[in-house]
């Protein structure tokens, strides 16, 4: 009696397709990849969908489908706000509290204000300022990752959602899931509030301000390629005469805490 045959052997990048579409799409089981692959013209059993996943250890869609904090933050980095509020103090120990908000994919940040008294009543003021500003520049976000403060009153959080933002808290004693906004905050105390000594509440917000501008239109970073979040990278220089002969000056800013370098024009 003649041999029987075993199945043909899968194409290579009917393979490589399939592990594409299981890795793209979490959610898919074997079986909604096969009407992909049906879809897209391809012929291929089920069955064979379903192997090809269980030769690459790829667990069925229910177990892959979860989403980590981390994913959630990259995937969603265009549509998030993250805001916090943060203690300094002036020379002569008062307490002020700022209020800042930072977008995750720009890094641009917002220092919306300073007090010495946080009230519920301040902070919503402060909602409303920020709404009319995303309107302004019409922003796309749709999420705003807040911590568990109690100043962050149950109208704080209707305002947001009548515009359109969902309000995400974090989890108690977390700081990692609102990382982007206290790596700000660790920057502006290292670059900013422990190299001056603040007079005043007039004063901190004149300083704010100033490293609010800095921040956003000339300090480079890391995440963006080294550009700033509302300035892109200059084309490089190509020409080596102009290599050859670089003028560049200073511009200090708060009597040289904050300083930035150009060329001469």
């Amino acid at each position: 009696m003649p041999k029987r045959r075993g199945r043909p052997p899968t194409i290579r990048s009917i393979r490589a397709l399939v592990l594409r579409l299981a890795h793209e799409n979490a959610s898919w089981g074997y079986r909604r990849i096969h009407g992909e692959l049906a879809a897209l013209g391809i012929k291929v059993a089920a069955s064979t969908v379903w192997e090809i996943l269980r030769e690459h250890g790829i667990p069925p869609a229910p177990q892959r489908q979860s989403t980590t904090w981390a994913d959630f933050l990259r995937s969603q980095a265009d549509a998030l706000l993250a805001c916090d509020l943060f203690e300094t103090r002036t020379l002569t120990g008062a307490r002020l509290y700022v209020f800042a908000v930072i977008e995750h994919a720009t890094r641009r940040i917002r220092v919306l204000g300073a007090t010495t008294h946080p009230a519920a009543d301040w902070i919503v003021q402060l909602g409303r300022n920020l709404l009319m500003d995303l309107d302004e520049v019409g922003s796309k976000a749709r999420f705003l990752i807040r911590d568990r403060d109690s100043k962050f009153t149950a109208t704080f959080d209707a305002l947001l959602a009548d515009a359109g933002l969902k309000v995400v808290t974090t989890g108690i004693r977390t700081p990692r899931i609102n990382a982007i906004m206290e790596r700000w905050i660790q920057t502006c105390r290292r670059e900013l509030l422990h190299r001056i000594l603040i007079w005043n509440q007039r004063h901190l917000l004149h300083a704010l301000r100033e490293f609010e501008s800095f921040y956003n239109r000339h300090r480079p970073h890391r995440a963006l390629g080294q550009a700033a979040p509302l300035r892109p990278l200059p084309a490089p220089i190509t020409e080596p005469g102009q290599i050859s002969r670089l003028e560049v000056r200073r511009r200090d800013r708060l009597g040289g805490t904050l300083r930035e370098y150009q060329h001469a024009a």
